[in-house]
């Protein structure tokens, strides 16, 4: 039983399905630049538009920068063990189909499982921050949307100074006195429903539009955090003293509970804010779309990566010192940083910068999903509609509109906006194990060909399992129950269904019990 489990899917079979042409296989057409786009696609969004003031004001304060550069050197870690697995095995179930080759399929399906925390989830909350978002722009427009249908349910919204916005978003005075003006609580979230219908109909039409609709929204939302970075760091230039009394105390004192200021919270603040780092791992996705991945992979992974670690640090600083970090525990402190400055313009800039690093997020993360689908029902442990592909534009079409729909609904209907620890965790784990699937399979089979190595093995993958884990239990300890309750509702799946069609479990039963040879090595 145990040994079934743990059955392993061989290497030559993973790269076999890798190498597969013809109209019933996804079509290669990606190459450096258009993976380190996806990357940036889906790093940059909802971490540093949204998160950056709220982990600033309640757990790290200006220390925020140290939990950026720590969570940057886990996922470098991490990065590089993608790296060496996405060149390897050019396959698009990324952290999946590693541990299935590494770990046994047990463990393959578990990981499958949680990806399903970062991507569909992942992508649903990410909806909900660009509903806000969208809705905010079209009211300084002049063009009204009910806000009844622009936030998530539950969200008490407030007309103040004729502009609908969140409750919590608004100075405490006013929320003492908001059963005096006109508020709703909202009950649909129609945006993101649409939001995320308009970025399934992309991934539908090709693998090539969804990469260049993508790109296109990178180099805007780079713009404008350059942008912002170029205006906060010129009037902070001028204006020393402002920046030195907003970063004393750079670590504010703890508050006498564990991750709320202090070292604690620095490292609370990186478990938390490393939702803002989750995306350079849906790169290895699109490993099967790529027309050279054995080079182009560690390029995207890695590229991508680096250039947001960069950005990450430099607006974290210039934000920190253009406003003290207890103002920051609002929606939009980018927004707030810029205002700052002085630059009326600044707010719509920020706000378009903000729709498109979400949009981009949203793309990536429902093609992660959609390709780690495929490849689960490709290896039999889902449906077989799963991994149809469309004659013609060559994408998962079916899985493609079936996770739309759901993580629409989702994104419409749950009040998912503060699932930003439970996308981590389910992150977290997958990383943890695929750097021990590099450890692993240097032991197993140090021989093998490797495109891209990784440096200091053994001491890289058990760094990034070190890092990744310490991360995970900085997190609530709600978090880690809820993120248990999901690992065993997919065990009951597994179990009912993925075990009895697995084509490895099949194999494996096929075989005479005298002389059989084990499909694990």
């Amino acid at each position: 039983m145990a040994s079934q489990l743990l059955a392993k899917k061989p290497l030559d079979a993973i790269m076999a399905e890798a190498s597969e042409t013809g109209e019933h296989s996804l079509k290669r057409s990606l190459g450096p630049v258009n993976l380190v786009t996806l990357g940036i696609g889906a790093i940059i969004g909802t971490g540093i538009f949204v998160l950056t003031g709220p982990v600033a004001a309640t757990a790290a304060g200006p220390a925020i920068v140290l939990s950026f550069i720590i969570a940057g050197i886990g996922c470098a870690f991490a990065g590089l063990c993608y790296a060496e697995f996405a060149a390897l095995l050019p396959i698009a179930g990324s952290s999946y189909s590693y541990a299935y080759a590494t770990l046994g399929e047990i463990v393959a399906w578990i990981i499958g499982w949680a990806l399903v925390l970062e991507y569909a989830f992942g992508a649903a909350t990410v909806a909900v921050g660009w509903s806000g978002y969208v809705g905010s722009f079209l009211q300084d427009l002049g063009i009204p949307i009910p806000a009844s249908l622009s936030y998530a349910p539950g969200t008490v919204v407030v007309q103040y100074h004729g502009v609908w916005a969140p409750l919590t978003t608004l100075p405490a005075s006013i929320q003492a006195e908001a059963t005096a003006l006109p508020h709703v609580t909202a009950h649909f979230d129609l945006m993101a429903l649409l939001g995320i219908m308009l970025v399934t109909a992309i991934l539908v039409k090709g693998i090539k539009e969804s990469a260049n609709v993508n790109s296109a929204i990178v180099i805007v939302k780079v713009s404008v955090l350059l942008v912002f970075i170029g205006l906060g760091g010129a009037f902070l230039f001028a204006h020393h003293s402002l920046a030195t009394a907003n970063w004393h105390p750079f670590i504010p004192p703890n508050a006498g509970h564990f991750g709320e200021f202090g070292w604690s919270g620095i490292l609370r603040g990186a478990g938390i804010i490393f939702f803002a780092y989750i995306g350079f791992d849906a790169v290895s996705t699109a490993a099967q779309e790529t027309r050279n991945p054995s080079r182009d992979m560690p390029i995207g992974i890695l590229g991508s990566l680096i250039i947001c670690t960069i950005l990450y640090i430099l607006v974290a600083v210039i934000l920190t010192g253009l406003a003290s970090y207890t103002r920051l525990n609002v929606a939009d402190p980018i927004a707030l940083g810029v205002d700052v400055t002085g630059v009326r313009w600044g707010s719509y800039l920020v706000k378009i910068g903000a729709i498109g690093g979400l949009t981009s997020t949203m793309i990536v993360m429902l093609l992660g999903q959609t390709r780690v689908f495929f490849t689960m029902a490709h290896d039999g442990l889902l449906g077989k509609w799963a991994c149809k592909v469309h004659p013609k534009m060559r994408t998962p079409y079916i899985s493609t509109m079936f996770i739309g729909a759901c993580v629409a609904l989702l994104a419409a209907t749950l009040p998912i906006n503060k699932l930003d620890e439970l996308v981590s965790i389910g992150t977290l784990f997958a990383f943890t194990v695929v750097c021990a699937g590099v450890w692993i399979l240097r032991k197993q089979q140090p021989d093998l060909h490797r495109p891209f190595r990784v440096p200091w093995v053994p001491f890289v993958p058990i760094m990034g399992m070190l890092v990744s884990l310490v991360m995970m239990f900085s997190l609530h300890l709600l978090t880690w129950e809820v993120f248990l309750s999901w690992l065993a509702i997919g065990l009951v799946i597994y179990f009912t269904y993925g075990r009895r069609h697995s084509a490895v479990q099949l194999s494996l039963n096929s075989r005479p019990a005298a002389g059989t040879q084990r499909v694990t090595k």
